[in-house]
């Protein structure tokens, strides 16, 4: 991957997702000439304008070595934009890697154990993300319990990060891709 050392320049076509029904967001797919241009090939947060609209987003792994990027209703309606539309992108990534949103019962169960609560503050933010995208790409419950279970006794013994999770979503067959598009 190639460093970015100014701003990415490209168009996409804005597309709703098949599922969930009536989903208020839409999604682009980066053409694979920009998400070239990234750091990384898993997430990645950027800065950038759509249609001179601004934002701050972190991009997703579309499994197959580019990104995606979700598009809420207010960005969407800021960039004077519907689903279907070709729109213009601006992006470079952040210097800074924001915090996460600590998922409530991930936060719960980190108070509860100090030895974690300690490594988890002394990690990075993308470490954080690691963490907390492999708890919540489970599909089920159980498996989202099991999750902040392991994740708490291995921050406790001192791991740093999430061992085995495949952050690109190339080589697993995890949760993690670009929305399948409406017709």
């Amino acid at each position: 991957m190639a460093q970015v050392t100014g701003k990415i320049r490209f168009k996409a076509k804005l597309l709703r997702p098949a599922s969930p029904k009536g989903a208020a967001w839409t999604f682009l797919v980066l053409p694979g000439t920009a998400s070239a241009k990234l750091p990384t090939r898993s997430m990645t947060t950027v800065d950038g304008t759509l249609n001179g609209a601004s934002f701050q987003a972190t991009l997703e792994p579309d499994g197959q070595g580019s990104h995606w990027l979700k598009v809420d209703k207010a960005l969407r309606e800021a960039a004077k934009a519907v689903a279907g539309d070709t729109v213009a992108l601006e992006i470079a990534p952040v210097e800074v890697e924001p915090e996460p949103r600590v998922p409530a019962d991930l936060r719960k169960a980190l108070a509860a154990n100090p030895d974690a609560h300690a490594t988890w503050a002394d990690i990075t933010p993308v470490a954080r993300r690691d963490w907390i995208a492999w708890i919540v790409s489970g599909k089920k419950a159980e498996t989202r319990v099991k999750r902040i279970d392991t994740a708490c006794d291995k921050l406790a013994s001192g791991m740093r990060r999430a061992c085995c999770f495949d952050r690109s979503g190339m080589y697993s067959k995890g949760n993690m891709g670009v929305p399948e598009a409406a017709e």
